[in-house]
């Protein structure tokens, strides 16, 4: 797959922290949310990243978060991609939402898998999503993720990831297996 034109890849630093959850703040809350799909707006009010969380993701090992760039925008989209438990994880993913449905996120997304494949040699990439997320889920169904059932709480009480507007929340565990040079 080819990536949108001109689009860049480079890792984050703690200089671009607040240019993050500026953007991640952006693509799922709030009324700018509601320019592109991605929004939470309906399920959660508040933060939807917290900056001393994401300053931790930037200087653990094994641990990128990855920030795409054009000639024109600084920072369009963002990921973060680490080694949990010997596999990839994949969180934190963002697109301007007046950006979205372009192929950037695929391009985003492909960039994660290759450093978990490539990089780090890792057999296979997860991820988190809300379970009430149908449309999100089947995106990355598309892009060969699988559902796998599994179930895990949302933080309720924990506002670093958002004050919910429902009591039915949860995570559904996505899986992908990647390619592993060699």
């Amino acid at each position: 797959m080819s990536r949108p034109a001109l689009l860049q890849f480079r890792v984050a630093t703690a200089d671009d922290v607040p240019a993050l959850v500026t953007l991640v703040t952006s693509a799922y809350r709030g009324d700018a949310s509601r320019a592109g799909w991605t929004t939470e707006a309906d399920l959660l009010d508040g933060e939807r990243i917290n900056a001393d969380l994401l300053r931790a993701d930037i200087g653990r090992a094994r641990s990128r978060v990855v920030i795409a760039t054009t000639a024109e925008t600084p920072i369009v989209a963002c990921a973060h991609v680490a080694e949990v438990d010997g596999r990839g994880y994949f969180g934190m993913f963002a697109v301007d939402p007046r950006r979205q449905a372009g192929g950037i996120g695929r391009a985003v997304v492909a960039e994660c898998e290759r450093i978990a494949g490539d990089e780090w040699g890792l057999p296979a990439m997860r991820m988190t999503v809300i379970d009430l997320r149908e449309e999100l889920i089947a995106w990355y169904v598309r892009l060969g993720y699988r559902r796998t059932g599994e179930l895990l709480p949302f933080p309720y009480g924990d506002t670093r990831f958002g004050i919910p507007k429902r009591d039915d929340l949860r995570f559904e565990v996505l899986h992908k297996a990647l390619h592993v040079p060699g």
